[in-house]
């Protein structure tokens, strides 16, 4: 047998995480139980999945459990599961790297500060690695369900950088975890004690977890062992809904908030959702799911039921019992199923629900809470706004922005209170869009809205101008872009203010016609604007056509923008223009000028020059020129 032990090296990443994980988790070292524990449970979910259609799997042992011993001789902790087992190919997968997207951007965010590091390691999720937290070494002994005793195999590491793995004869199907504990770690080596840590972190699994009786050879069971989501809500306390929520989850962190209620009519199920304090680092892989586990009565089917929660609620953790879906079901089944549409809108409200209590709540608290779930979710939650028309206005009301009110880049305006702020004659709801916050507070855009005190939306997340494509108006007030089409402040102006204007633009007709003409290859127009107070120039989209900065977002990532020419507005107050206006348009130094206004102008907005040399060279001799 010893001939076809195998020594291989750990994925790179495993072999860093063992070792931040043994020191920045440390001082909340019980949570090994809790991390294996949770893997045996699942382990069993699987097998039950797997025997639906292959009840063979069984073999002569039906009865699921998990089982927890020690041995204080050896100074060893052993957690054992009847589930699903592994392979020797599944041992290698499962043990031998962390099969997670994100590992990279993971890494890089760690600072070596150890209560930070704990609290990223606890939202990657390390599962089976914790038991390094404890153990100098862990073997691990398996058998798949449905291959012979010949085929078990043993998985052993000290969790430095190589672990071995050699075939074994195992009698019985499941997994067999052997924690061959630290120096100093003797206390564990206790019945009261690991009870104590099962019924803390593990009470809400649904298996038994047994343990002998001390001094005995005769088993008990140590949890309640009864499906949490079932069980009445006032039978269930804080502290294990939390802890259900991180066996889920795989986050070490308590959930913002949770939702568990018992639907009852055309569709009966269970529903148990719970909102994360923290985005996971695959939060933008929208192919990504795997947070509502999929029940029917009370038999797990799937792992990541993406039919039950749309994509933009894919940071919903949580179970959904069923009691109307076959146990067979497939996911194919679940695309075209009457009772999955009911579940998935029943359950996409009470989502919008959980947000709207926070959102609108009165206590401070619920507000800062909210105001958290804005900072991590709030770009996937705008989403929604083109993903689910039917829930299109709850969404709105729950959207938060930054905005010219505070000057602060805090997105916390609603919509509502930007309206119940209106000026008296304003009909519109203003807002500009940039790449970054600086550059949407200074954008020459806002200099009118500023003079005349009307607040404008600060909008710089990359999914905002996408979403606006859906979002045309809030309680009957269009959204209007203050960088699109012509100035129109309707009664916000008074009719003197709107005589002088049409008097100024009478006399800077020459001088707009021939700028138009020097600029012909850039600008689509050039017209007089009231829109600046101290800006000489800015450009603006054509009413119907895409803004400045969702075209440079489309050629930053590759895709094809159709060409379009922005309108060059300028300012007939300032200097610059003023002294254009007397400038020979035959010179060379008209055109120089004309070309620099729009290129400050381009690069007020956040654009690139699509030539810098020659606007340098240009600026220079104007700085030179007497």
């Amino acid at each position: 047998m010893a001939e076809n032990k195998q020594t291989m090296g750990f994925q790179a990443e495993v072999k860093q995480l063992l070792q931040l994980m043994i020191h920045s988790l440390y001082s909340n070292k019980e949570i090994f139980l809790r991390e294996l524990v949770s893997n045996a449970s699942d382990a069993a979910d699987k097998l039950r999945f797997e025997a639906i259609n292959n009840d063979a799997l069984y073999g002569n042992d039906h009865e699921l459990h998990i089982r927890v011993a020690f041995d204080k001789d050896a100074r060893t902790i052993t957690i054992s599961d009847n589930g699903i087992g592994m392979s020797r190919d599944e041992a290698i997968s499962h043990l031998g790297t962390i099969a997670k997207s994100g590992t990279k951007e993971f890494f890089g965010k760690l600072s070596g500060d150890q209560q930070k590091d704990a609290a990223l390691i606890g939202q990657f999720g390390v599962g089976f690695y914790s038991g390094f937290i404890v153990a100098d070494k862990i073997t691990v002994e398996s058998r798949r369900a449905g291959l012979d005793a010949a085929q078990g195999i043993r998985w052993e590491s000290a969790g430095e950088g190589d672990y071995s793995i050699e075939p074994i004869e195992k009698a019985a199907r499941g997994t067999d975890i052997i924690l061959h504990l630290r120096e100093g770690e003797d206390e564990l080596l206790n019945d009261w004690k690991l009870k104590s840590i099962i019924r803390k972190y593990s009470d809400h699994i649904s298996l038994p977890i047994q343990m002998k009786k001390e001094g005995s050879d005769e088993l008990e069971t140590i949890n309640q062992a009864s499906a949490l989501w079932a069980r009445n809500k006032s039978e269930v306390t804080q502290e294990q809904y939390e802890e259900f929520y991180k066996h889920v989850s795989h986050d070490f962190g308590a959930p913002l908030t949770h939702t568990h209620n018992r639907v009852e009519g055309r569709s009966e199920y269970t529903q148990l959702l719970y909102i994360p304090a923290k985005a996971p680092f695959d939060l933008w892989d929208r192919n990504k799911r795997g947070g509502i586990k999929l029940y029917v009565k009370r038999v797990f089917i799937m792992d990541d039921a993406e039919q039950l929660m749309p994509t933009y609620l894919r940071f919903v953790k949580g179970v959904i019992d069923s009691a109307d879906l076959p146990l067979n079901v497939s996911r194919e089944i679940l695309q075209e199923s009457r009772d999955v549409k009911a579940i998935r809108e029943g359950s996409t409200k009470r989502v919008l629900g959980m947000l709207e209590e926070l959102a609108n709540a009165d206590e401070q608290e619920k507000k800062d809470k909210y105001a958290a779930f804005w900072t991590e979710f709030g770009q996937v939650l705008k989403e929604g706004i083109g993903e689910d028309f039917a829930n299109k206005e709850r969404l709105a009301k729950l959207l938060r922005f930054a905005s010219t009110h505070k000057d602060s880049e805090v997105q916390d305006v609603a919509l509502e209170a930007y309206v119940a702020r209106m000026k008296e004659g304003q009909d519109k709801i203003y807002y500009v869009t940039a790449d970054s916050f600086a550059a949407a507070k200074n954008s020459p855009h806002l200099e009118i809205f500023r003079k005349k005190g009307v607040e404008v939306l600060l909008l710089t997340d990359r999914v905002d101008e996408w979403m606006l494509s859906f979002l045309n108006d809030f309680d009957g007030k269009e959204l209007h872009s203050v960088a699109k089409g012509g100035l129109d402040l309707g009664t916000l102006e008074d009719e003197a203010e709107k005589k002088e204007h049409a008097e100024t633009e009478t006399q800077y007709q020459e001088l707009v016609g021939k700028m138009s003409e020097a600029l012909a290859d850039k600008a689509k127009e050039v017209r007089v604007t009231f829109r600046l107070t101290d800006s000489p120039a800015c450009l603006v989209a054509d009413e119907h056509e895409l803004s400045g900065n969702l075209l440079r977002m489309l050629k930053a990532a590759g895709q094809a923008a159709p060409e379009s020419k922005p309108i060059l507005e300028i300012n007939p107050q300032h200097p610059l223009v003023t002294r254009l206006k007397y400038e020979d348009a035959a010179g060379a130094a008209f055109k120089d000028w004309a070309h620099l206004l729009f290129d400050q102008a381009l690069l007020a907005e956040g654009g690139t020059l699509a030539d810098p040399a020659s606007f340098v060279k240009r600026m220079n001799e104007m700085l030179l020129a007497k």
